[in-house]
């Protein structure tokens, strides 16, 4: 056999730029030369990468692209025109099943399993999507599940046993589904079809150039289809940064360290059978190569730092001398994740100062890319997130979990007016008038003690309100305001209960529900409450990034759960639809199409693979984020995983080191970590770690770990950016309204507040504010105080003999009287506040009993005032007021204070 064509692209030489180029040359300027080649990179993104390439490579000429593939995607047309008998049996395939049928049908496998017929269903999609990965990795790893019950063995705690026995769901359960539905899981399909390719260019080698660029077989089927193009007449394997540093002895340490960047490269060459002097490098047209200089440098120096740990010792040897490895390298401490995010945006942003520069930040660390595409927006710069915003976080998933929330509770206040005031929310008004008739509900209805649960609680609590305003006393034209208010929010309310009457009945039905059943009548009652005066609700509902992509999500999940389709999952009790909705959403992504800066982005590690961009920011070099802590994996201990022959965690480490080794080696590079994260210390990332070590032996000074000037030019910049010039302190308030315009009249108690907080009593007495009650607000023990004086103080003044045997139930009626109709609604007032009153009720009547005995006269309420002129002429009034003055058989006084809570203290 052929030995196989392999070449490396140097890291320091930019990946994609490099490929275009030599092939461009290659073609020698002809438009077509390139027409029949075909390209196959590692993903849609590298493809969209390499294609920039070539515009930049031809200077913006027109030509014939070669036919760039994701090395994951194979033409099955072709290859039927194509192929051999040999891969005729490999291409009569089955189709994939969808992930939103594969998640719903291992929900409801999951649900039906034995032992977990009480799992909520929320719990069950998330255990499903669970086991859809596990299916993606043994069946990306080319193994089977025939095996699995042969991992348990005496050594392994009996959990695992349970844990074997509830994965048989894979491997009993789950083929049958598959042949039930003639489909087949999609990674197990893309194996075949990879196979097959490799099948029919082996068999039948194209004419035309076949080149792998920028992966490095880490997948067993990209592998093998990486060793059929290498032997392929046309055909050559070009890989990432081959390191050709290291020796021999440190390479065979690579090929077991999984942690090693280089781990996946030297394990598909010892695969191949060939060594790393086999490998040439890609041809080079010198062009810039003395600007590479200082990369090369970086080069080497990241192969020292990142030496397995068996070689390390020759980190003694290593030199002290001028080293260019960190020209163009800064380097930023921030005190916290916040202050990384600022510094971050900062550098990004004083990139766009120099005309057509790009910049691009480099981290695995979600929130850290939000923060810092939110300190973007300072400068009104939309950037483009590779990751994308999670679809059940966008406005759109938001409004749809508010409502099914909303409705869900009971409509509780809390609940209701965040549906209410979301912006989506209309209900066939424009803007401001939906949100005024919100507000008028709120303040005639939903501030104070929590109504009774859903719509009928909302109407009675409303009836109750309306009462309370016939029988209020005023002005004919006051009393007509007050009703035309509480019209007003009559025909809100109905308005409200024509849009949720359907999905609202599910609810107070109290049985379970098809959840299919559920999602329909909840997407209409999103559609009518998304409509405005304007627009239609579904036109208002699925336009835009957020609402296409949650439209896709759901009309393939309404699509499965439908009864036409049989995929039907077990009823589910409606409270518990939420939870299942959040759980179906979690999966998703949005991703704006447009609109994004054309100069800046965020990526992930692996969507930077094949980028480059003038400046790159590796953010949140920390550990555990950057390398990622390896995953525990619930299903399977690490010698079960060993066993059963799937990759240690820590090949996520190896590719993730190769990934930061890529990156670092970029022209300007900028490497960035929070001393904090959340208010907690944080660690060094390791490979930061090892550079020090290694600068350090090299003599080189002012990189780590001590700020550099660039990073000392970043934090300072962003500190003078966030400095806020020093006010003059400012005196607190001290009202000095005009004598007219102050009260006349205070009580005593009132007297202690003017002292204490002059500006509350200005707020309360001149300006006439009052403070809203709480949603959802319950009694306090002022309001329970004010109950019970109320009560007592009516007993006391209409019941002067207290022999009457219907005393009890005399107290019990004034006490329903002075807690309200409305507050006796509320069923934790019911239930809480009213038993209370009824022991103190029975208290205070034994006591009273006993006490009357002496007691010649009671008065209740007394007042008493004390007035004072004023130098305009007027007088100012004090008053007190006692609650209760006992004259007694002798002659004497007795003053009593009602009191629930503890006395006052002297």
């Amino acid at each position: 056999m052929d030995r196989p064509k392999l070449f490396s692209i140097p890291a320091e030489r930019g990946f994609a730029d490099a490929l275009a180029m030599q092939l461009l040359e290659a073609a020698e300027g002809q438009p077509d030369g390139l027409a029949d080649t075909v390209l196959l990179l590692p993903t849609r993104r590298a493809c969209r990468s390499v294609r920039e390439a070539f515009l930049r490579a031809s200077g913006g000429k027109a030509l014939i692209l070669p036919r760039l593939r994701p090395i994951g995607d194979v033409d099955e047309e072709e290859m039927r025109l194509s192929g051999t008998p040999a891969t005729a049996e490999l291409l009569d395939l089955p189709p994939a099943i969808s992930d939103t049928d594969r998640l719903l049908l291992l929900t409801r496998l999951v649900m039906a399993k034995e032992g977990q017929e009480d799992i909520s269903p929320d719990r069950a999609v998330r255990l499903a999507r669970e086991l859809a990965g596990l299916l993606d990795q043994v069946e990306t790893e080319g193994l089977a599940f025939e095996g699995l019950g042969d991992l348990v063995h005496g050594t392994l705690a009996t959990h695992w046993e349970e844990t074997i026995d509830f994965l048989k769901i894979l491997s009993d359960a789950w083929p049958l589904v598959l042949a039930d539905n003639a489909a087949m899981d999609s990674a197990e399909r893309r194996t075949k079809l990879l196979e097959a390719q490799a099948a029919a260019w082996r068999a039948s080698p194209p004419d035309s150039p076949v080149i792998a660029a920028g992966s490095t077989g880490t997948i067993p089927a990209t592998a093998l289809l990486l060793e059929t193009v290498a032997h392929l007449p046309q055909g050559a394997v070009v890989l990432p940064g081959l390191d050709r540093h290291l020796d021999a002895e440190a390479w065979s340490a690579v090929l077991v360290d999984e942690t090693h960047p280089q781990h996946g490269m030297a394990k598909l060459l010892d695969g191949l059978g060939v060594s790393r002097e086999d490998v040439a490098d890609w041809p080079d047209n010198k062009a810039g190569q003395a600007e590479r200089a200082a990369q090369a440098a970086r080069v080497k120096l990241l192969s020292d730092a990142m030496r397995p740990a068996a070689s390390t010792e020759t980190w003694h040897q290593l030199e002290a001398g001028d080293n260019p490895a960190f020209a163009g390298v800064g380097w930023v401490e921030a005190p916290d994740d916040a202050a990384e995010a600022r510094v971050i945006a900062l550098a990004l942003r004083a990139e766009l100062e120099t005309p057509e520069r790009t910049a691009a930040l480099v981290t695995p660390d979600r929130a850290l890319a939000r923060r810092v595409a939110a300190e973007l927006s300072r400068w009104d710069i939309a950037i483009d997130d590779s990751a994308g915003t999670p679809l059940s976080e966008s406005p759109k998933a938001v409004f749809l979990r508010l409502i099914a929330d909303a409705v869900a509770g009971g409509l509780a206040p809390v609940r209701l007016m965040a549906l209410l005031k979301h912006p989506m929310c209309r209900m066939g008004l424009a803007a401001g008038a939906a949100r005024a008739e919100a507000r008028a509900l709120e303040l005639a209805l939903l501030r104070g003690a929590k109504p009774a649960s859903g719509l009928a609680g909302l109407h009675a609590a409303l009836n109750v309100v309306r009462e309370a305003g016939l029988a209020a006393t005023g002005s004919a034209d006051a009393r007509q305001r007050r009703l035309q208010s509480i019209d007003r929010v009559h025909a809100f309310l109905q308005r409200l209960d024509d849009i949720l009457h359907e999905f609202s009945a599910y609810v107070t039905a109290g049985a379970a529900i098809p959840p299919g059943d559920l999602l329909q009548a909840h997407l209409r009652v999103a559609e009518a409450l998304a409509a405005d005066g304007e627009m239609p609700g579904a036109e208002r509902l699925w336009r835009g990034d957020d609402g296409e992509a949650l439209s896709e999500a759901l009309t393939a999940v309404g699509t499965a759960l439908a009864p036409e389709n049989g995929l039907r999952l077990p009823p589910i009790a409606p409270g518990d639809y939420p939870a299942f909705l959040e759980a179906l959403l979690a999966g998703g992504t949005v991703r704006p199409r447009y609109g994004r800066h054309p100069r800046l982005a965020i990526l992930g590690p692996l969507e930077a693979r094949l980028q480059r961009a003038d400046l790159i920011v590796l953010g949140g070099l920390n550990e555990g984020v950057w390398p990622p802590e390896p995953s525990v994996d619930a299903w399977m201990s690490r010698p079960m995983r060993k066993r059963f022959g799937l990759p240690a965690p820590e090949r996520r480490i190896g590719l993730s080191a190769h990934d930061f080794a890529q990156a670092m080696s970029a022209t300007r590079v900028i490497l960035t970590r929070g001393l904090k994260n959340g208010g907690e210390p944080t660690v060094p990332s390791r490979w930061l770690e090892r550079l020090a070590v290694v600068t350090e032996r090299s003599g080189i000074k002012g990189l780590l770990p001590k700020e550099n000037r660039i990073g000392a030019n970043l934090l300072a910049w962003q500190a003078a950016l966030d400095a806020h010039s020093v006010l003059d302190p400012i005196d607190a308030p001290a009202p000095t309204p005009p004598v007219t315009a102050r009260p006349s009249l205070l009580s005593v108690t009132r007297i202690e507040t003017w002292r204490r907080d002059p500006y509350g009593l200005y707020a309360r007495s001149i300006l006439k504010l009052e403070r809203l009650e709480d949603l959802e607000a319950d009694l306090t023990a002022a309001d329970k105080g004010t109950i019970i004086h109320d009560a007592l103080d009516r007993f006391v003044q209409e019941h002067p003999e207290i022999d009457d045997p219907d005393a009890y139930h005399a107290l019990a009626e004034i006490g329903e009287a002075a807690f309200g109709a409305e507050r006796l609604a509320n069923p934790a007032v019911r239930a809480f506040w009213w038993p209370r009153f009824e022991r103190v009720a029975r208290w205070f009547l034994e006591r009273e009993t006993a006490r009357r005995e002496g007691l010649a006269r009671i008065h209740s309420e007394i007042s008493g005032t004390m007035t004072f002129p004023r130098p305009d002429g007027s007088s100012f009034t004090l008053y007190a007021r006692a609650d209760r003055v006992d004259v007694t058989a002798e002659g004497g006084y007795a003053i009593l204070d009602y009191k629930t809570g503890a006395p006052p203290s002297i």
